[in-house]
């Protein structure tokens, strides 16, 4: 029977900043520190409408670890002065960079333990897995899906956000190390400055339409009412600054927009309309569903976009693309076996499908690298995968079609 292993033990003191004096004095110790700083940021999702951060955590050594409240302290233009132009050690930097930004805290260079260790092979790559493979210590996880809206925050939540920072200088230490017997510094390197580099996400035109269910929804006149209802639900969320979920779910509008009921009373007689504020907002709920019973504004019934079909469907809507994305989709995988990388880390799956889809004229290696790099991949995926990818193109042009056999 395997011994467990060690609990990670909290490094005291862990000091909790929640005013400007108290900040001042943390970006001073923080500045004297040494060395790479470690990061992270909770926030209250599914709780809060908001994406901000309710908690910073910065740990460097030699200054300790600090926890600062965000919506008490205000600026924190000191704070990015005193560590902007220094490494910031993050595990899964793409969910913390947009809150941390949002308050000005915006790194030079970071070093994503989790990503790292996806580029390594790991078989998981949570804080608490990576941790427990490479330092063999437990780290507990029970307050990852909590409220961090709450205040006063309970002091065993706080000890865990203490944790995450904490052993992030060690974490990078060990990932680094393997990064280098490995060879694959240089690819960690161009993934991090790609992280760092990444735009927002433009908004979509009709948010209404990622409705869990709407598809469900039958005529325009339905679609109205969805439409009313999301944009009804979001202006209470925002307003609030509640999950929209947490009022209504998802499925209690859709149910609506499939009902459509003539009546405030047979709204609120709907068994599937349910949520706190089902009822304690039913005349906002009703007067939407009427603004989407009586507008002449309707939706279309499916938004035009340049997306391709899905790969099921090649086959019969472009035989040719289809025998091009199975050789090149398989040829990628032995690449990606052979560097010991998911395949999703080589190349995107949509970058693989979109130059499958419509490759160049010509099929070279100089042509399809620079079909891979408009698409947005890498230096160093493009060198890893450019060849495969030029050869089982090649090899599917040259696959005869299959000519289905016909009775005589």
């Amino acid at each position: 029977m395997t011994a467990p292993l060690p609990t990670a033990q909290i490094a005291r003191p862990v000091v909790l900043v929640a005013d400007r004096s108290a900040y001042l004095d943390a970006v001073r110790s923080i500045a004297a520190g040494s060395g790479p700083v470690g990061v992270d940021a909770e926030r209250a999702s599914g709780f809060r409408y908001s994406q901000r951060a309710y908690l910073i955590q910065i740990y460097r050594e030699g200054a300790g670890t600090f926890l600062f409240d965000p919506p008490a302290i205000g600026s924190f233009t000191e704070l990015q002065d005193a560590i902007g132009d220094e490494e910031w050690i993050l595990h899964a930097a793409s969910q913390d960079l947009a809150c941390l930004r949002e308050v000005g805290l915006d790194p030079a260079v970071i070093f994503d333990t989790e990503l790292a260790a996806r580029l390594l092979g790991l078989p998981r790559v949570g804080l608490a897995a990576v941790v427990e493979q490479l330092l063999g210590l437990h780290l507990a996880k029970e307050h990852s899906a909590a409220d961090w809206s709450t205040r006063p925050l309970p002091a065993s939540w706080l000890d865990y956000a203490a944790l995450d920072v904490q052993l992030l200088p060690e974490l990078r230490r060990e990932v680094g190390a393997l990064l280098e017997q490995a060879d694959k510094v240089a690819i960690a390197r161009e993934e991090f400055d790609a992280v760092l580099a990444r735009e927002l996400p433009v908004a979509r035109t009709d948010p209404w339409r990622k409705l869990s269910g709407v598809h469900t929804v039958k005529g325009v006149r339905g679609l109205a009412v969805a439409r009313e209802l999301w944009l009804a639900r979001d202006d209470l969320a925002r307003t609030l600054d509640v999950s929209p979920g947490r009022l209504v779910p998802d499925s209690s509008l859709v149910s609506v927009a499939r009902a459509l009921p003539r009546t405030k009373r047979d709204l609120a007689a709907l068994r599937e309309f349910s949520g706190r504020a089902s009822r304690s907002e039913l005349d906002r709920w009703w007067a939407a569903l009427e603004r989407g019973l009586t507008t002449e504004d309707l939706p279309i019934a499916r938004v035009p976009g340049d997306s391709m079909p899905p790969p099921r469907a090649w086959a019969d809507r472009n035989p040719e693309a289809d025998r091009r994305l199975k050789a090149a989709r398989a040829a990628t995988i032995e690449v990606a076996e052979r560097l010991d990388m998911p395949v999703e880390n080589l190349l995107t799956p949509d970058t693989l499908r979109r130059v499958a889809w419509q490759p160049p004229v010509e099929v070279t290696d100089d042509s399809v690298a620079a079909a891979l790099g408009a698409l947005g991949a890498r230096p160093w995926q493009i060198s890893a995968t450019v060849q495969s990818i030029v050869k089982a193109f090649v090899a599917a042009r040259q696959e005869p079609a299959v000519v289905e056999e016909t009775g005589s």
